[in-house]
């Protein structure tokens, strides 16, 4: 166990150095709240109701709200500098019986273990506790709540029960309380006779947890079928800082009046088509000079249109060609004549 409290018992001009433990725990089967489509873990941010924004553990302190609506914010140096002297030390008030405790202010039971050399004073007061049959009535303070409790012996160990105090006891306003209901005598008997006959001594390690019990048979049987999956792994933090950077980006293209796509929607964010028609817009942007250029004989042609005026000059470059071959049979047929 682990004391998760230090301090003394102070018992008239005796001082007692203790360690509190806590006396009970909880064996209930606890459960993750998870995805039921990928079992993934749900867990829960520290945010900020003002700007949104995560709050850091450190960065967090007690704020006590005013009937007017204005709010008192209290540090952990705040708590540290109240004159409360129960936050190490467990004062003994008075002595008293212990059925004039009702168990309803009872709340959480604690262990008592001795201190280093405060093993004689704690037998010291133990005996005596025992020997009076009372219970000291004390005031402690634990995590920064001061609270009365009960101090007792159970099995050689100092116990302390904190208690809730007067003003936090609630009243029953029932009803029926203010009526004058009826009961025979007969049927009375017959209660009294059942309790009788029910009747006998506690022993708590005869009672189980029934419901405990059916749960664990529950999923022993879950997994005895297959009925379980491997847990998936947890993902990377960064993951949510991409979530985020696209949701920042999201809301400022949307501020600007554009229109975001839609969360989740991987096809959207790549967008793959734009690209295929980038090259279109930039053809058509060649294009359009070689219009204005078939109108303007000092402007060279775009190179769409120097294919078709290469297509039209091939017959006149073959014609060309012709008149070459035939200028050698004019030479022959002009010297004929001059002969």
């Amino acid at each position: 166990m682990r004391s998760i409290w230090k301090g003394a018992v102070s018992f008239g001009l005796v001082s007692i150095g203790v360690k509190l433990y806590s006396a009970t725990e909880d064996h209930d089967i606890r459960f993750h709240q998870v995805h039921r489509t990928d079992g993934g873990r749900v867990k829960y941010k520290r945010v900020c109701s003002v700007d949104g924004e995560e709050v850091e553990y450190g960065d967090i302190a007690k704020g006590f709200e005013l009937p007017d609506g204005q709010l008192v914010v209290l540090t952990d140096e705040d708590f540290e500098d109240l004159p409360l002297p129960t936050t190490h030390e467990i004062e003994v008030l008075q002595f008293v019986d212990q059925e004039q405790i009702d168990p309803i202010h009872f709340e959480k039971t604690y262990y008592l273990e001795p201190d280093g050399v405060a093993a004689r004073p704690y037998v010291l007061l133990r005996t005596a506790l025992e020997n009076a049959g009372q219970v000291a009535i004390t005031k402690i303070a634990i995590r920064q709540r001061e609270s009365l409790a009960a101090l007792r012996v159970r099995d050689g160990v100092l116990v302390l029960h904190t208690m809730r105090w007067p003003d936090e006891i609630r009243r029953p306003d029932f009803g029926f309380l203010d009526e004058d209901v009826p009961v025979r005598p007969q049927e009375l008997a017959m209660a009294e006779s059942l309790i009788a006959t029910m009747a006998g001594d506690f022993d708590p390690g005869q009672f189980t947890d029934d419901y405990r019990e059916a749960m664990q048979a529950l999923l022993e049987a879950k997994q005895s079928g297959g009925e379980v999956q491997q847990a998936p792994e947890t993902a990377d933090t960064g993951g949510g800082a991409v979530v985020d950077l696209m949701s920042a980006l999201r809301r400022s293209v949307e501020r600007a009046g554009g229109s975001a796509p839609a969360a989740g929607d991987d096809d959207a964010v790549e967008e793959p088509a734009p690209a295929r028609k980038a090259p279109a817009k930039r053809a058509a942007a060649k294009k359009a000079p070689a219009k204005k250029a078939t109108g303007d004989d000092d402007e060279p042609a775009a190179k769409a249109p120097a294919k078709k005026a290469a297509a039209k000059k091939a017959p006149a470059e073959k014609a060309t060609a012709d008149d070459d071959e035939a200028k050698p049979a004019k030479r022959a047929s002009r010297a004929r004549k001059t002969a």
